[in-house]
């Protein structure tokens, strides 16, 4: 029989057939995946076939089959795994907010990055914009939502308390399956409980002392929504590592680099020493934002500040 993985706990998946009955499921033996280094080789979102038990009560995953997408994530800084986050997705938000906490314009470029590289085309959201009262921290949304529209990406303004964006984003919701992914605190569950009350999601606060989430979604997890469409609900990550892309990849997935590419006199460049190069001389002109270029050169060049052909960014 064949259904949807709505839910992943490491050992355990929730599987909704086409019936809408769910099923609980475990991985049949050693299946992996053909050529996967990832820690989940089973992913929210993965279409998969199984075998029930006679009872109907549980069930064991057989065969997975291939994804049209997915997201996937380096699995801690210093590890060489990949995780995915989400599979088979229409598209993902990126929720981001400019204070309590604070996202980093890094955490958001390295996002965009994998969406690129593995084919979900993303939304940025801010969120929380009822806090955003202070001249300093409304310049500062004002930059970045200028910053990634400029670059071809869809942003979109949201709160909870006032209901500012919410019947935009319901809209962007309808009828398609989205990752939401993003920081801790920065208010995921909130959004769609706000979206879609019947869910109630589980929320949390953000601790004062770190002025950080914490965390209260603890497994992704695919929610059905009242007017049409699905939510994968994740956990809040700290940090994003790009896994599975070359420094040639990382390059070509920054829109603004790839469109100049061809402009560079060396046809390899790195866009770091180079003569000639097109990408360095809009930095300088200001065509292309310098906070892009240095979460470009943060991902190529890792922590031995050495840039090499072909390394894994």
């Amino acid at each position: 029989m064949e259904g949807t993985v709505i839910k992943s706990t490491g050992s355990n998946y929730l599987v909704r057939q086409g019936d809408g009955t769910i099923v609980t499921c475990k991985m049949r033996g050693k299946l992996r995946l053909d050529g996967n280094k990832s820690t989940n080789p089973v992913a929210v979102g993965d279409i998969v076939d199984i075998d029930i038990e006679d009872d109907g009560s549980v069930g064991a995953i057989k065969n997975i089959h291939p994804r049209r997408n997915c997201i996937v994530r380096r699995a801690t800084n210093l590890s060489r795994q990949s995780q995915v986050i989400a599979a088979n997705i229409d598209q993902c938000l990126i929720v981001t907010t400019i204070i309590l906490p604070e996202t980093p314009i890094e955490f958001i470029d390295r996002f965009l990055v994998s969406a690129e590289a593995y084919k979900v085309p993303p939304v940025l959201v801010f969120n929380k914009c009822d806090y955003y009262d202070e001249p300093p921290i409304q310049e500062e949304l004002q930059h970045r939502i200028n910053l990634y529209t400029k670059i071809g990406y869809r942003c979109l303004c949201t709160s909870s308390v006032t209901g500012e964006g919410i019947d935009e984003l319901r809209d962007l919701l309808r009828d398609k399956t989205t990752l939401l992914s993003g920081r801790s605190g920065t208010g995921k569950s909130t959004l769609v409980n706000t979206v879609n009350p019947g869910l109630n999601l589980r929320t949390g606060e953000i601790s004062m002392s770190s002025l950080d989430g914490k965390h209260t979604t603890t497994f992704a997890e695919m929610f059905p929504l009242s007017f049409g469409g699905y939510v994968v609900d994740t956990p809040g990550i700290r940090s994003f590592g790009t896994s599975g892309l070359s420094n040639e990849d990382v390059a070509h997935n920054f829109p603004e680099f790839f469109s100049r590419l061809s402009e560079c006199r060396f046809y390899n460049c790195t866009h770091t020493n180079e003569p000639g190069c097109a990408v360095k001389a809009a930095v300088e002109s200001g065509e292309i934002e310098p906070s892009r270029y240095e979460s470009y050169i943060s991902i190529c060049f890792g922590e031995d500040g050495k840039y090499r052909e072909g390394r894994r960014g």
